[in-house]
């Protein structure tokens, strides 16, 4: 039968070398084909997710840049951005922090984790601030302070509505004390606006923490937020070992707080401008300029 008939084997290359010869038959899968969400864990398809960057499955709105924001929101060619070269310092001397700050604004392309300036939706004036999670996490520091401090004040000069786009880690660590010192330094000037009559509207996405949410974040007229979103002070395990209690699956989670009378509102991304265009019509800004 052959059974034990001595065979021929071919000697299989022990140091493994490939012919350079040889066409590379390997298949090619390109960075960033595929998504995971971050809140259903499902695979997705990266050009399925759209413009809005938004999970099919359950909703969830991924976390995007200021001008990616900024593009989606407000009129073509119609944003003016505003305070652009306001830099941080280093007020604590905390080590290596102005090397990081450097080297993030090459990375990203940002001076800082915000963006504010003028701009129109639906051809309705506004100023607008989008908080970018990709510089130092959106934490806010004396520049992030700074910039939407001045953002209320010409708010509150020309009679204009504040649209404030929120994403942040909280305050700043690497500033110390300077960075928890903006949050009443913003919530000043967003009571004076408010005394003037002007509207103030923030959209909270995904994450909003810290103090930014115990200070501006939950100070507008109307507070909306992306479905999904993560929004809250203390983190979910702090607060457990705090109470020694378990705490709900969606607890902090955008549609907990809606629950609860926390928020306005959940609107998705693709709606975000239909719904701050309808929102300003039903409350008309003063005219630039007007007195008080």
């Amino acid at each position: 039968m052959g059974l034990f008939k001595k065979k021929n084997y071919i000697r299989i290359n022990p140091n493994r070398e490939e012919d350079p010869n040889k066409p590379n038959r390997k298949p090619h899968v390109p960075d960033n084909m595929w998504s995971q969400c971050p809140n259903c864990k499902k695979a997705i398809y990266s050009k399925d997710l759209g413009e809005e960057k938004i999970c099919q499955n359950c909703g969830y709105c991924f976390r995007i840049g200021a001008w990616e924001r900024l593009k989606l929101i407000a009129d073509e060619g119609s944003f003016i951005e505003a305070d652009a070269a306001l830099a941080s310092l280093d007020p604590i001397a905390f080590p290596d922090y102005l090397e990081k700050i450097e080297r993030l604004r090459e990375k990203t392309g940002l001076n800082e984790a915000i963006v504010t300036g003028y701009g129109k939706i639906d051809n309705q004036a506004v100023l607008i601030g989008v908080m970018d999670t990709s510089f130092i996490m959106g934490s806010m520091g004396t520049v992030v302070g700074e910039k939407i401090t001045r953002l209320f004040e010409k708010a509150t000069d020309k009679g204009l509505p504040v649209i404030l786009f929120t994403a942040s880690g909280g305050a700043r660590m690497q500033e110390g004390i300077f960075s928890l010192m903006q949050m009443a330094k913003v919530s000043a000037a967003v009571k004076k606006h408010s005394v003037s009559g002007g509207l103030y509207i923030t959209v909270l996405t995904d994450p909003t923490t810290g103090g930014v949410t115990a200070s501006f974040a939950m100070e507008g007229d109307i507070i909306l937020a992306e479905p999904q979103a993560l929004i809250g002070f203390a983190g979910r395990r702090v607060i457990e070992q705090t109470i020694k209690q378990e705490l709900p699956e969606n607890f902090q989670k955008a549609e907990f707080l809606l629950k609860h009378g926390f928020i306005d509102k959940i609107v998705p991304r693709n709606e975000l401008r239909t719904v701050l265009s309808l929102l300003l019509r039903m409350h008309p800004s003063k005219k630039v300029g007007a007195a008080d």
